[in-house]
């Protein structure tokens, strides 16, 4: 039986699906993963998310851009997303971990070439990025120059999971207050 590429093989008890969307919201990197002549790349990106669209975001970039060339030519992607909580510090060296947020899409990506989605686009991650930051008033909307200097690739999302640890150590000295050692977690 095939497995789904989406399919959390390794702690799938740290599923959180129903949190995708607050997570691609919530995000502010996204990784793009690409193969080019049998290497693969992961390139990280500004990029837009719109919970009222979940299955697309987008990324920008300069037209010289590979990553986004190929992204916008329809091949495969992978795009991932995320959001480190805290360092979590343990009694014992293998128990060191990450509490996180995380989600991880497969998609094909396209080209927005349309002028008025272009600036519908950039307007909103404007204010994603910087909330209340409106155009001509805070900043000059971009001009058709700069929109045709920059590439804009929507990537329709076919498949996504989405997974998070949280919580403090889970080391088999963590429990003992004899055991000699700290443990914690460093919120970020």
């Amino acid at each position: 039986m095939d497995k789904k590429r989406s399919e959390i093989r390794r702690h799938a008890d740290r599923s959180v699906a129903e949190k995708a969307v607050e997570i691609l919201a919530a995000g502010r990197v996204a990784h793009l993963a690409f193969i080019e002549d049998q290497q693969p790349f992961a390139i990280p990106f500004g990029y837009h998310f719109d919970p009222r669209h979940p299955d697309r975001l987008f990324v920008h970039g300069s037209r010289a851009s590979r990553a986004l060339h190929i992204a916008a030519s329809g091949a495969p992607v992978c795009v991932t997303v995320t959001l480190v909580d805290g360092l979590v510090y343990s009694k014992s060296a293998m128990y060191h971990s990450m509490n996180y947020r995380s989600v991880v899409c497969f998609g094909r990506g396209r080209e927005v070439t349309d002028r008025e989605t272009q600036r519908q686009i950039y307007e909103d991650m404007v204010r994603r990025y910087f909330p209340g930051r409106t155009a001509g008033r805070d900043y000059a909307p971009p001009p058709d120059p700069h929109l045709e200097a920059t590439l804009l690739v929507e990537v329709l999302i076919e498949e996504a999971s989405a997974k998070a640890r949280e919580g403090g150590p889970a080391g088999p000295l963590d429990d003992d207050d004899t055991a000699p050692g700290t443990r914690g977690v460093v919120a970020l």
